[in-house]
């Protein structure tokens, strides 16, 4: 994301590139500390990196960081280090091969490996921001854990469910993505002594909206961009925006349950037929536009994150 973060340094300065450095220096070493085959596996995981979307908004959202900021990068590590957590668990309850185009935890070191291997990252990730001494951010992360787990729980219980409302999927997004985001700006904000309701209400927002394009993404693709074929949430039963506007304009859908990625092409490309790829961006647009009317005052950096969650499919 380097043409990314030169926009935000030219409305932050430097010290933010040199920040996001540090963060990713730590989060290898705190890999590398792991006995074996865990080092492997925990460095695999933070190797296959990702935007560094929520340590970033950490970093951006202490809008006048302390001159000792060696707190601040410890939060921007843990949350990171949560977010990974998750996703190596995630992969073994979707028993999926890849992610980001390469291949899982779970599909190169089994479950056991892959469920040690978050469970180690998500150890670490507390161990890292109890070292703040602040039990106020620690009740943050341990709060957006807490609502990870609810939010997992949640999908599992609607899969392949046609009928699920749209309050009841906005819901599950906001405890499953949108929480994370949200303790992150909190964190950010703490660390600065800035407005931590405002900006956690920022994070929670552009959150939303960030997981209502992913799920746009995967009825889009195309792999080479999504890093995972098209319809792999069609194929796990997860129902989505796109899916449920879809089944309102075109009730047929409501029967449609892919077996085979050819099969999950093939429905993708009905869903796309309706228009409602369209009208799930113009939502996550809308939720992007509450998030920055919601600023406690003009942030430009704040600002170029959002639209940059949304610019992610056109």
């Amino acid at each position: 994301m380097a043409a990314e973060v030169d926009a935000l340094v030219d409305t932050r300065g430097e010290a933010l590139r040199e920040r996001l450095a540090r963060v990713e220096t730590r989060l290898r070493e705190i890999a590398a500390e792991a006995a074996p085959p865990l080092d492997r596996l925990a460095g695999e995981t933070i190797a296959a990196g990702g935007k560094r979307l929520r340590p970033l908004l950490v970093l951006l959202a202490a809008t006048d960081p302390p001159a000792d900021d060696a707190g601040l990068i410890r939060a921007a590590v843990a949350v990171e280090l949560v977010h990974s957590a998750t996703l190596v668990h995630d992969d073994v309850l979707d028993a999926a091969a890849l992610r980001r185009g390469r291949p899982t935890v779970w599909a190169t070191a089994g479950r056991d490996g892959a469920i040690a291997a978050g469970d180690y990252l998500f150890a670490r990730a507390f161990g890292e921001l109890a070292a703040n001494g602040r039990v106020d951010e620690v009740a943050v992360l341990s709060d957006a854990s807490s609502a990870l787990a609810h939010g997992e729980l949640l999908q599992r219980e609607d899969a392949f469910d046609a009928g699920v409302a749209i309050e009841r999927y906005l819901w599950r997004c906001e405890l499953k993505t949108a929480r994370l985001f949200e303790a992150a700006c909190r964190l950010g904000a703490l660390e600065s002594g800035g407005p931590a309701e405002e900006l956690g209400l920022f994070g929670r927002r552009i959150g939303l909206a960030f997981q209502l394009l992913d799920d746009v993404l995967d009825v889009a693709g195309p792999v080479e961009r999504t890093g995972k074929p098209r319809g792999t949430d069609l194929l796990d039963g997860t129902v989505t925006l796109p899916f449920i506007f879809a089944r309102e304009r075109d009730p047929s859908l409501r029967d449609a349950r892919p077996a085979t990625p050819e099969e999950a092409e093939a429905v993708c490309d009905r869903i796309a037929a309706t228009g409602a790829l369209d009208a799930a961006r113009e939502r996550a647009l809308e939720i992007v536009a509450d998030a920055k009317a919601g600023l406690p005052w003009p942030d430009p950096a704040l600002e170029l994150v959002a639209d940059g969650v949304v610019a992610r499919y056109a």
